[in-house]
């Protein structure tokens, strides 16, 4: 599905809806790091981390909450990034998209009370994140980092499993997680 057309997110949320008969978790987990100086001037790179990162986690809460209060339960778990909690250089725009998703998670848990919601913020993890945009060497220097630094993809679906998992009554509303090698 392409997280940045609305029709694209309603049509995979309601077709899941329509085979299943109810969404109970939605994991809003897009995600784009073009990661460079604002000098540079990459407005089309930050255009398309802003459609994905922030515009993709609202299409998916807009597909997905009202069929979550029409059965009155669900839960949505959103991915963040450590880069939600500090700005490094060359990752202003990230940084900014991360930190709006955190914004919005915590404004949609603050508005529910049937529905549960969480925000999983990983640190350098293994994954396909840094195989694309921005400025090369940064790029460079972020897979090493992550190569060196990184923890499993695997972990991160550990920790929404754990919040998904918890009793309808718990709301597990924030995960801050890195390696222990990221320290």
């Amino acid at each position: 599905m392409d997280v940045t057309s609305r029709d694209s997110v309603l049509a995979f949320v309601g077709g899941a809806h329509e085979r299943h008969g109810r969404i109970d978790v939605l994991v809003n987990n897009a995600g784009v790091m073009a990661l460079s100086t604002l000098e540079a001037l990459r407005v089309d790179e930050w255009d398309q981390m802003i459609e994905v990162n922030l515009r993709g986690t609202l299409y998916g809460i807009a597909a997905a909450l009202p069929l979550m209060r029409a059965q009155g339960t669900g839960h949505i778990v959103n991915i963040g990034s450590t880069a939600a909690y500090r700005v490094d250089p060359t990752a202003a725009v990230y940084c900014a998209t991360k930190y709006a998703v955190r914004a919005l998670t915590e404004g949609l848990r603050q508005e529910s009370r049937d529905i549960r919601v969480t925000l999983v913020s990983p640190g350098y993890t293994h994954s396909e994140l840094t195989e694309r945009g921005g400025d090369p060497a940064v790029r460079a220097a972020v897979q090493a980092a992550a190569e060196e630094l990184g923890m499993p993809a695997s972990a991160v679906a550990d920790a929404i499993a754990h919040a998904i998992a918890q009793p309808g009554s718990v709301d597990v509303n924030e995960i801050i997680m890195r390696s222990t090698a990221q320290g």
